[in-house]
């Protein structure tokens, strides 16, 4: 059974061909070579900040959720993770001159609020084990996509604007922390069955490929 082999072997499996894309779109193409617009990677970091505070809500929902404490402490844990992101987001956010007031007053954009709206719905609709489901494709996308990213291009890291982005998101430590989340997806799954299962390979890839709407919007959106 796929089971055997741990929930998240099943999750990628589906995903696969979504996360191949990923590295092959313009957007990290242009990360991977140092050649991205940066007032395309502007947008796109203000983006994420705005999504970033959503993606924080539904950790905060799966502490309430949690059903043990080693779950609950989990959830908790990864709500100040994600501070650490955000300085990584708040170091560009300067080198970009992007204010506080600039933040606040840019709309969420119509990809960005349809991610995370159904992100938070399974937070408050579904378990510990669905949230983790949505959660995954973002924080374990980045790692594949940053290792990528270093491998195709070991030099990537020592770009003067692009490289600790790419750091961030490619060192053990930010591993390490998705394993994590890995292990306690399998955890909790150990005993599910075909059904659900199937539901969660099913929110699995509708945030893979939010993940991959993302990358398209912060590439095609007006930079003008």
């Amino acid at each position: 059974m796929v089971q055997k082999l741990g929930t998240i072997k099943r999750l990628l499996k589906a995903s696969e061909k979504i996360f191949k894309k990923y590295n092959e779109h313009p957007f990290i193409l242009g990360i991977q070579e140092g050649t991205l617009d940066k007032n395309r990677f502007r947008y796109y970091i203000i983006q994420d900040y705005l999504y970033l505070e959503d993606f924080a809500k539904t950790f905060a929902i799966g502490v309430a959720k949690a059903k043990s404490h080693k779950t609950s402490n989990l959830f908790a844990k990864y709500v100040s993770v994600i501070n650490g992101e955000m300085n990584v987001h708040s170091g560009y956010l300067a080198r970009l001159g992007i204010t506080s007031e600039e933040i606040l007053n840019t709309p969420r954009s119509f990809k960005n609020l349809s991610y995370t709206s159904y992100m938070l719905r399974v937070a408050y609709e579904e378990s510990e084990a669905e949230i983790l489901a949505a959660i995954l494709p973002c924080t374990y996308s980045y790692e594949k996509i940053a290792k990528t990213i270093v491998k195709n291009n070991p030099e990537s890291i020592n770009n003067s604007f692009y490289g600790d982005w790419i750091k961030s998101y490619s060192c053990e430590n930010y591993a390490k922390e998705n394993q994590i989340l890995i292990k306690e997806i399998n955890d909790l799954t150990k005993d599910y069955k075909e059904e659900k299962l199937k539901h969660l390979e099913d929110i699995f890839i509708n945030c893979s490929l939010y993940e991959l709407d993302f990358w398209e919007m912060a590439w095609t959106a007006s930079i003008i």
